[in-house]
């Protein structure tokens, strides 16, 4: 018996909605930007909210600011209507930092807008900042001013910070995609990094599957396989201390309203039943796997994951496990060990673990237009999601009431699994 994949629903609002994570020094997350455009006629992509002035706060309200921001900062990217009509009053002050977008003029009224918000307690960004621009004169509200990398060059990047070294603002270096871009703009004095690079570890420390961790991935394959032998089952979740607790503690909790205590695993299994234990168990031996990682990181496996299951009623995968596919599509980087050791130490679908060891060669399978999906609707790369929902025959709604689902799904069961 395997876990099947609900329905996306049909209610759902279907936002163009992602979000590109903002690191510190140490890849711990602090924030978010939140990249959003209402649902496209055509390919063209921006990611504010041009076309809507205030759309992106009323998506942010209607998908939950929780849920968009796992308890970090927002980075909402505004149009100047956007910051004239108090939108922004509608969301947390304690969170959400006003993004001024390069094209809103410095004007005696939108630096009256920018007092409110500081009044208020909200945090102030300048995006993609060039220097000798009209909003120079708006650096006196920043608490973060954001240098796009990846357009700038080291040379340029490094003037700018050496020349806004002291200011009371923190520098962000935007588009940062790769380890050594990473390094260098750490060494040129930015402090804060905005992108992808985490998603690349600079080596793999291991060239074999951690000890600790090969029970949780039998454990994995255990509750995926087609029939799942739940003594198997029961033995590697007891073996496993920390697998034990949290799944005490969850049957435990006030949530689930339990009348009487469970105290065996036998119980718990009992209890949930095989499509909830298999739920359960892919969450928390996952979270528990990246206990050492940054958040985001363990998030993005399971929103992956979440988002792969949703689609897999409308596109061709055979016998994949499209779930397992989304999850480990990140697992080399949780477990700093190469993908091609992980997917020999694991009887894993064939045409999944070619998929996998894809995505990190640069070549082509069968299962790799799915992959393709994923991750660029992780980025909120619009142009490219159009383009790979097309190849697979999903709609642009469709995709993103999964996406959205998703998130939300993965949010809820890290709260409740952790």
């Amino acid at each position: 018996m395997t876990m099947t994949a609900h329905a996306v629903s049909a209610e759902k609002p279907a936002p163009c909605l992602a979000r590109q994570p903002i690191l510190t020094k140490d890849e711990k997350i602090m924030g978010y930007e939140v990249l959003f455009r209402e649902l496209p006629e055509g390919p063209e992509s921006t990611s504010s909210s041009d076309h809507a002035p205030c759309g992106i706060v009323d998506t942010v309200k209607a998908i939950g600011f929780d849920v968009v921001s796992s308890g970090h900062f927002a980075f909402i990217p505004c149009a100047e209507v956007t910051l004239l009509q108090d939108a922004l009053f509608d969301l947390p002050d304690d969170k959400v930092v006003a993004q001024i977008q390069p094209d809103i003029p410095a004007s005696p009224s939108v630096m009256e807008a920018c007092e409110r918000l500081r009044k208020k307690g909200y945090k102030i960004a300048i995006g993609n900042y060039r220097s000798g621009e009209d909003r120079e004169q708006l650096l006196r509200f920043a608490d973060f001013v954001k240098i796009d990398w990846s357009q700038r060059g080291t040379g340029d990047c490094a003037q700018i910070a050496a020349a806004h070294a002291g200011k009371p603002y923190k520098l962000v270096a935007q588009n940062v995609d790769s380890r050594s871009d990473y390094r260098t703009a750490e060494k040129t004095g930015f402090t804060l990094f905005e992108g992808y690079f985490f998603h690349h570890p600079e080596k793999m420390r291991v060239r074999q599957i951690p000890a600790g961790q090969t029970s949780k991935l039998r454990l994995l394959q255990a509750v995926s396989a087609p029939e799942i032998d739940l003594e198997l089952v029961e033995e590697l979740i007891r073996h496993d201390a920390s697998l034990c607790y949290r799944l005490m503690r969850y049957l435990n909790s006030p949530l689930l309203g339990l009348t009487a205590p469970v105290q065996t695993v036998r119980q718990a299994i009992n209890l949930l039943g095989v499509q909830a234990l298999t739920r359960w168990v892919r969450t928390a031996t996952a979270l528990s796997m990246g206990q050492n990682k940054n958040s985001d990181l363990m998030l993005a496996s399971l929103i992956r994951a979440r988002f792969c299951e949703l689609i897999s009623p409308k596109v061709a995968h055979g016998d994949a496990d499209l779930f397992l596919l989304g999850m480990f599509s990140l697992m080399d980087v949780i477990l700093e060990t190469p993908v091609a050791i992980l997917m020999d130490g694991l009887a894993f679908e064939s045409n999944a673990k070619e998929a996998l060891l894809a995505m990190h060669s640069g070549g082509g399978t069968r299962l790799s237009p799915i992959c393709d999906l994923t991750v660029a609707r992780e980025k909120g790369d619009w142009t490219r999601v159009n383009t790979c929902a097309t190849n697979l025959n999903l709609s642009l709604q469709f995709v993103n009431r999964a996406y959205i689902e998703a998130m939300e799904w993965a949010h809820q069961m890290t709260r409740t699994s952790s």
